[in-house]
């Protein structure tokens, strides 16, 4: 039976030994193949101490394929220390090739990564928006990490590091171009999160929440549409270049002015309404996004 309680992995020699593997050949960073990896069932899900990128082939019944993609071959995913990873629910698939690259924060120390790697945004996805990736661009990925692999079965010197993070920002900004790629070649699917969000966006407008709960929150619209806040907006930013908190201010802006155009409440009837506990706060975000106080713009349809 597995065991409910998340694993945590915390460093590349534990999961050396997890899998049977001779030591690693690097304390802190390693590559390990999938092929034959095999499935330990007592063990449902782990936490990870460490950056992970990983590369997967049969993927069909991983969790991270939950709807069609561009690409049927290299899938890859991303995680960051502290973060979940759940194993697949009918086990290991049989034909199931890759790899899993680790990175011990410790090896980014005092390196020009150390911070720059808060950047790549795609280390806060959820695991269900994987990175598909055509041949072309898997082959480009999969030089890369020969490179880190061979430089870290080599000698290590006194070059090795500054080697290995540049072979690693390399495939991190290869990873962050394929990112925007897919976010434009998959344009049925986020549009139809797009239309999603505009009627999410609408049915709370339209209902008692704004008064109850107040403005929607960016958590609150990314758990209804089963993504990421990161995800979400870096979506929102290449399809439209705007974020997830703007496009909530864009459909409060249109309902305040609707109420004002339409209606005789009083502004402060309007703010409350709106959700808002202060006059203020709504009159101040009104102007700042129509350079009109909420008063000037009725007095314009008079």
């Amino acid at each position: 039976m597995a065991n409910s309680k998340p694993y945590r992995i915390e460093s590349i020699t534990e999961i050396h030994r997890l899998m049977g593997l001779p030591k690693p050949a690097h304390p802190l960073i390693g590559i390990i193949d999938l092929g034959g990896m095999k499935n330990n069932s007592e063990i449902d899900a782990v936490i990870f101490d460490l950056y992970v990128v990983s590369m997967k082939r049969g993927c069909d019944k991983l969790i991270y394929g939950q709807q069609k993609y561009d690409f049927d071959e290299g899938l890859m995913a991303f995680l960051s220390p502290g973060q979940i990873l759940r194993g697949e629910e009918n086990g290991v698939p049989a034909k199931l090739e890759g790899w899993m690259l680790f990175i011990h924060p410790d090896f980014l120390w005092g390196t020009s990564l150390a911070n720059k790697i808060k950047k790549y945004e795609y280390f806060d996805y959820s695991v269900n928006k994987a990175l598909f990736l055509s041949d072309k661009e898997e082959t480009i990925i999969n030089d890369i990490l020969k490179n880190i692999r061979n430089e870290y079965h080599s000698n290590i010197d006194k070059f090795s590091q500054d080697i290995i993070i540049s072979h690693l920002e390399t495939l991190l900004n290869y990873a962050q171009r394929f990112y925007q790629r897919q976010f434009i070649t998959r344009k049925i699917t986020n549009h139809q999160i797009l239309d999603r969000l505009e009627n999410l966006l609408s049915d709370y407008f339209n209902s008692d929440d704004l008064v109850t709960k107040g403005l929607p929150t960016v958590q609150y619209i990314s758990d209804n549409l089963n993504v990421s806040p990161t995800y979400l907006r870096s979506m929102l930013k290449t399809l439209t270049g705007q974020s997830t908190q703007q496009h909530i201010h864009e459909k409060l802006i249109e309902k305040a002015k609707e109420k004002l155009s339409t209606t005789e409440l009083s502004i402060s009837e309007i703010a409350y309404q709106l959700g808002f506990e202060h006059l203020q706060s709504f009159s101040k975000l009104f102007k700042t996004k129509t350079k009109q106080s909420p008063m000037e713009f009725r007095l314009s349809f008079n």
